[in-house]
């Protein structure tokens, strides 16, 4: 069992990601992240109580998960501790509620974003030693349960459920309003790192939806700190912060950005974004 400090300053949370991106691995602690992130919003809040949370999945999965060796015994396994035992389910009543993309509200509500309880259940699955991923599928977040070559797709959003050809064609056209192409990048497994900006972009869709930029900046910013080596979501973060009137800030995220990145690839583009802020300035 693991012990946490009850509180850690916002300096620090960032510092923490800022590493994370620095280190540019594809596999982190996904369950402590998500937590971190929803503290930065949440700062009164208990960090140990959290993580107190993620223990007992891991202490109760360990106990119902004796002799699940099938990919089908480790899918009810995971379904029967998560859905069943600590009663998360999918949102369907008030989905976009920004909490729902909140680790801490997640727990707190027992409810979340197919993304949100898709971390929680990778966490779940980690803690046995599992091989479990997310996938790069639009619009409905899944994942993906390997075992010895042998994969099995699942829907956090839905109790775990097994999801076959036909599940995939539905819920691209419910979601998508037409035939799914026949695009086998859909059912790749993505970093962890990406699943993390898939959190986030829920957040910040909805900020900017509601015209709330600044909140929309400060998401975009802990986005930025976690895939630091992204030029699109940095030049986003540029213009919005330039049409909130902080041309200053967002210049020093390119100069920033391509101090850090000398080779990149599309290094033109912000180079000219570059110019046209600091013309602005004139």
């Amino acid at each position: 069992m693991l012990f946490y400090a009850m509180h850690i300053s916002k300096a620090d949370i960032l510092a923490r990601f800022e590493a994370i991106g620095a280190r540019g691995e594809n596999l982190i602690d996904i369950g402590e992240a998500a937590l971190l992130l929803a503290n930065l919003d949440l700062p009164t809040n208990c960090l140990s109580v959290y993580h107190d949370e993620l223990n007992l999945i891991t202490s109760d999965m360990s106990a119902a998960s004796q002799g699940a060796e099938t990919l089908r015994d480790r899918i009810g396994v995971l379904s029967d501790t998560l859905y069943k035992k600590h009663r998360y389910q999918g949102d369907m009543e008030t989905y976009d509620d920004p909490q729902n993309a909140n680790l801490m509200r997640v727990i707190d509500r027992r409810k979340g974003l197919p993304v949100a309880l898709g971390i929680l259940a990778i966490h779940a699955g980690r803690s046995q030693g599992w091989e479990i991923s997310g996938l790069n599928f639009p619009g409905h977040f899944l994942l993906q349960l390997s075992k010895s070559g042998e994969q099995a797709l699942i829907d956090p959003f839905d109790e775990a459920r097994l999801v076959g050809n036909e599940d995939l064609q539905r819920i691209f056209r419910r979601i998508h309003d037409r035939q799914m192409p026949r695009q086998t990048d859909f059912i790749q497994a993505i970093s962890d790192r990406d699943i993390l900006v898939r959190l986030q972009n829920n957040i910040k869709i909805r900020a900017l939806g509601a015209g709330n930029r600044k909140r929309a900046i400060e998401i975009l910013q802990s986005i930025v700190l976690i895939v630091p080596g992204n030029g699109e979501l940095l030049a986003e973060l540029a213009l919005l912060e330039a049409s909130a009137g902080n041309i200053k800030s967002a210049l020093a995220h390119i100069e920033k950005f391509m101090a850090r990145n000398p080779g990149f690839a599309h290094a033109n583009k912000l180079l000219s974004l570059k110019e046209r802020l600091t013309r602005s300035l004139n």
